[in-house]
């Protein structure tokens, strides 16, 4: 019996040290402590690009067919992409049946314009045979007035002057027919210069017509490797489609001595790239090989993200190893080196709390937990730069305790904010992406009261 006492009260006390060792202090067991950590720190942007080549010769279709309003030219054959093919060798094939339509209006435009042509000399050489028959009769008939003038003389004065009248009459009539057959000569030349030309017009259309159906097969304007034009909406040529009679452009056969990644970066984090930027670059079709590059254009202009509300821009990053077996569509995963600092303390961004616009962490201090103000440096995706507050071996909480009234606030001096605030650029001097970058990772402040009012600097998800 004195045993089973003996039992019960040391049962009693293993529990109430259980209890003030573990749940007294449950709240402070559960909350992850860390140490900052000392070290290189680098600001990296990861994105997902694609292999082009920097260089490349264009395989077109026909150029100039908008003379003859076709617009769109459909693509009936087209050799598989990849297909390695020697100068001269067939390409595609493009759909002839407008074209066609084309050449045989033409032809019959052709043929109509020449029977004008030949109307028109019949009709002038017509004419000027009975200007010249008139002209003939006229001439008799002036040599006709001529005699009766003659003879007239042994007639009374008035037989004499209307014969000469008659002959003045006639003489007047020889002269304007003279002068009205060289018009219609000149008439009938224009008009037979103005068929020619418009025929010769016609002619030159159908020949035109004829020259560029022969441009419906094409062919490697150079060796090389066929790769297939990627369209604005990211799809690539392919049999069925349609080229344009602004951009008949195919395919094309790419130079794999300079490669490039054409990447897209958010409109939050543009303005911190910057052309001669490092980027290590990753294929996910060979793992094992790593590459280097080097930013060499930024575009000015963002673009809509496909399936997406948000801007992107462009950029495009040089390959600085040649490798035979890269290829045009490979898929690249680039880094690319914002900034960095060779020996930062940092800590996890979910362990900075915002208060009041002000940067604090939780840490412990001795047995207590107190709240201390830091001052903050570079950021990337999972780590901030402490620059003031904290050092090496201090403990900081990544979570804001449940209970935050009565913690005991820490400052900083005044000297040191003021410090750093003489660093910073004005409000109006800094890039647009920092700022959006900070509003982002700095969501507003959350909570009152018990909560203490504070907003997490947690990462980005």
């Amino acid at each position: 019996m004195q045993k089973k006492y003996i039992y019960l009260g040391t049962l009693v006390v293993l529990l109430l040290a259980s209890w003030y060792f573990l749940g007294a202090d449950t709240s402070e067991n559960a909350s992850i402590v860390v140490t900052p950590t000392r070290g290189p720190f680098q600001v990296d942007i990861t994105t997902t690009g694609e292999l082009r080549a920097k260089n490349s010769t264009e395989i077109t279709g026909p150029r100039g067919v908008r003379d003859f309003r076709i617009f769109q030219i459909k693509i009936q054959r087209l050799i598989p992409e990849g297909t390695v093919v020697q100068k001269g060798d067939f390409v595609a094939e493009l759909d002839r049946s407008e074209i066609t339509s084309k050449l045989q209006d033409a032809e019959l435009e052709v043929q109509k314009v020449q029977s004008q042509f030949e109307q028109a000399q019949l009709d002038s050489a017509l004419t000027l045979s009975q200007a010249r028959d008139n002209l003939k009769n006229l001439e008799y008939t002036l040599e006709e007035r001529q005699i009766a003038v003659e003879q007239s003389k042994y007639e009374s004065p008035a037989v004499q002057r209307q014969a000469q009248i008659d002959l003045e009459k006639t003489q007047r009539q020889f002269e304007q027919d003279k002068k009205n057959y060289v018009t219609k000569v000149k008439q009938a030349e224009a008009k037979l210069r103005e068929i020619e030309a418009d025929l010769g017009k016609q002619q030159n259309d159908l020949s035109n017509i004829q020259r560029m159906i022969g441009s419906f097969t094409i062919k490697a304007p150079e060796n090389g490797m066929v790769i297939y034009k990627r369209n604005r909406d990211g799809t690539k040529q392919v049999e069925g489609s349609s080229i344009s009679a602004w951009d008949p452009v195919v395919a094309e056969l790419p130079d794999f001595s300079v490669m490039e990644s054409a990447t897209y970066v958010n409109e939050v984090d543009i303005q911190q790239v910057e052309e001669g930027q490092n980027v290590d670059i990753g294929l996910d079709a060979m793992p094992e090989k790593k590459l280097t590059g080097e930013i060499t254009d930024v575009a000015n202009i963002g673009e809509q993200s496909p399936n997406s509300n948000s801007k992107v821009f462009e950029v495009v990053i040089r390959i600085n190893e040649p490798d035979t077996v890269l290829r045009p569509a490979m898929t690249t995963s680039n880094k690319i080196h914002i900034s960095s600092v060779d020996n930062a303390l940092y800590v996890p961004l979910e362990a900075v709390q915002v208060q009041d616009s002000s940067n604090f962490v939780f840490k412990k201090d001795g047995l207590e937990m107190v709240m201390q103000q830091v001052i903050l440096g570079l950021m990337n995706e999972n780590d901030v730069v402490i620059k003031e507050g904290l050092a090496d071996n201090d403990r900081i909480y990544l979570s804001v305790p449940p209970d935050t009234a009565g913690i005991r606030h820490i400052y900083l001096a005044d000297e040191v904010i003021q410090k750093y605030k003489k660093k910073e650029k004005p409000k109006d001097e800094q890039k647009p992406a920092v700022q959006a970058d900070e509003k982002r990772r700095r969501p507003s402040v959350a909570g009152s009261g018990r909560r203490g009012g504070f907003g997490n600097r947690g990462r980005n998800k």
